[in-house]
């Protein structure tokens, strides 16, 4: 069942539209603020996000950019706001779409409908994924550097994998803790750095070269081509 995250300050809106997409067959979750929203981001990525544009704390655009920065997830932006200008904005920070209140729910089921088989398309394609030396055979579950495979256990195989499909982008602590070992694994950041430093001995072929850079204080960016290695912890 695909999950959907209705976000919008508008109780009534995110009650209308809840219910809607829950009769469609969707799993819907909700939240008042892009605040609210990135914290449930975090702890769970959904396949889609449908979100107001003007809110308190974090506002639509603000959420779309930050939610572009780690993931391909479709975004729908709604707004009262007709503007050309307003919806160039939303277009440019990463939103995928946008529909005017007020809209008609056949419609936005049907626009729901379409960036959702669109993503799986995308996904589908994404499942060979060439970036820089690797190769992500996701059907195998193989990683290869190189051409040649690495051996690789299931928590080195999934971070390597979630590295690879955000190469060059950083990846927090928290984001990653979260991906590997769900709300509970955010307290342990201890796992994710020996975890790190196991998948950077097996990407290690003694020629100076590192893939897996520290962004201290913050997280860890995949270099797809790789990068002199010396001294980076």
């Amino acid at each position: 069942m695909k999950r959907i995250l209705v976000v919008d300050d508008e109780a009534q809106i995110t009650r209308v539209l809840g219910t809607a997409l829950r009769a469609a067959g969707y799993e819907v979750s909700t939240a008042a603020n892009g605040l609210e929203a990135w914290t449930a981001i975090e702890a769970r990525m959904p396949d889609m996000v449908i979100t107001d544009l003007a809110m308190p704390q974090m506002n639509g655009l603000e959420l779309t950019q930050a939610v572009r920065r780690v993931a391909r997830t479709p975004i729908l932006v709604l707004s009262v706001r007709d503007a050309e200008a307003t919806k160039v904005k939303a277009l440019d920070a990463g939103a995928d779409d946008y529909l005017t209140k007020p809209f008609g729910v056949s419609e936005l089921l049907a626009r729901v409908r379409a960036h959702l088989r669109r993503n799986e398309a995308d996904d589908a394609e994404q499942e060979h994924l060439v970036v820089g030396v690797f190769v992500l055979d996701a059907p195998r579950h193989e990683i290869t550097l190189g051409g040649e495979a690495l051996s690789l256990t299931p928590k080195e195989y999934d971070l390597m994998a979630l590295l690879l499909r955000n190469a060059d982008r950083v990846m927090r602590h928290r984001q990653l803790l979260r991906a590997l070992w769900g709300p509970q694994g955010e307290d342990q950041p201890q796992h994710l750095r020996v975890l790190v430093g196991q998948l950077r001995k097996k990407l290690d072929r003694g020629d100076g070269v590192g893939y897996i850079a520290s962004e201290p204080w913050v997280g860890y960016r995949l270099h797809a081509e790789g990068f002199a290695a010396a001294g980076d912890e």
